[in-house]
């Protein structure tokens, strides 16, 4: 993208956004207004800025009269990693229902750091103006509802089995980072965690539930459980709103956008990393399994609820036993994270 620099005095949009004068002559003049109006569409005006390959959010944020929402700039800016997401096969596949357990155990855990590291920054912050305004502690955060699942499948010791790659330990330091020095910029990794959630998550809560034949009562799936939202889409324009108000200036306004995009990005390196790490076990013939122990805590449990819980948890292992064994449900189950957020924000 090349380098966006303001329009000159009287030069229209449309004119500014060409490599040549549309208008017939630099000095614009009919039918383009000038400056500070602009009478494109947003397709339109999207259509000119990929043909001068200037980026569209870069031309809104010189014009506010055009956009004065960041939510709106925020989802423009990560569009394009969002069409990438959504023009890979993983999302296409997850959406058939091909995961096993232990991979969805395995983006869980890796859920859980990311959850905590962000939620410990918003507590940081919570009364600091640049995050106040959209901090929703009841109704958003996660962490609570990850630690459930993570009871559930791997027992009260899953604090002790479960594993932290490196790619999600990279997200963690990030986020703890701007937490402490650029809290300004924690607003994009909250919207584009929790609004996603919020909104794509429920249709990968009813997929992942019928894959991996989990309890209908929602054991397992306390992640994708918003108790505090009686309303998703009445909430999201709460939220949005609130975001929308906070005040900030062109430069940090264009600092949140970036940061919004590395989110994202930070994502997709997770299950990339994860991806590796499986695709290497299949290599040696040693697909990831769950310990011993975890076979042996689902039968003691059982025992200890009864033998309907028994029978639940043993169809539970043979599901993980036989969806296990291909790679490419490995793979499906590594793209959940960026799942989550593309099928989120395009939502909202």
């Amino acid at each position: 993208m090349e380098s966006v620099s303001p329009p000159r005095s009287g030069q229209c949009l449309g004119c500014w956004c060409s490599p040549v004068p549309i208008c017939g002559s630099w000095e614009c003049s009919a039918p383009f207004p000038a400056i500070p109006g602009s009478p494109f569409l947003p397709r339109q005006l999207r259509s000119i800025c990929q043909q001068r390959g200037t980026a569209l959010t870069s031309v809104l944020l010189l014009f506010p009269s055009m956009s004065k929402d960041l939510s709106e700039l925020m989802k423009e800016a990560t569009k394009e990693v969002h069409e990438q997401a959504e023009n890979t096969p993983f999302m296409k596949n997850f959406q058939k229902g091909q995961v096993s357990l232990h991979e969805f155990k395995l983006v869980t855990a890796s859920l859980y750091f990311i959850y905590s590291a962000l939620e410990e920054e918003i507590e940081r912050n919570k009364n600091n103006p640049v995050y106040a305004p959209v901090y929703f502690p009841a109704e958003l955060h996660r962490k609570a509802a990850l630690e459930k699942d993570l009871e559930y499948f791997y027992g009260s010791n899953w604090r002790r089995e479960i594993p932290c790659p490196e790619a999600t330990q990279k997200y963690v330091e990030r986020l703890h980072n701007v937490g402490k020095n650029y809290p300004e910029l924690l607003v994009a990794h909250a919207y584009t965690r929790y609004l996603g959630d919020l909104s794509g998550g429920q249709v990968l809560k009813k997929i992942a539930q019928k894959a991996l034949q989990l309890p209908s009562t929602g054991e397992g799936l306390a992640f994708f459980t918003f108790d505090g939202v009686s309303n998703a889409t009445k909430f999201k324009q709460l939220y949005r709103s609130r975001m929308n108000a906070l005040e900030m200036d062109l430069a940090t306004k264009k600092r949140v956008l970036e940061e919004a995009k590395k989110a994202f990005l930070l994502n997709i390196q997770v299950f990339e990393a994860l991806q590796e790490l499986v695709s290497k076990g299949q290599e040696n013939s040693h697909p990831v399994q769950p310990k011993a122990e975890l076979r042996a805590r689902n039968i003691n449990k059982s025992y200890e609820h009864g033998p309907g819980k028994e029978s639940e948890r043993t169809n539970r292992r043979h599901t993980d036993t036989m969806l296990a064994a291909p790679l490419v449900r490995w793979i499906l189950a590594l793209s959940f994270l960026a799942t989550t957020v593309a099928v989120g924000l395009f939502a909202m």
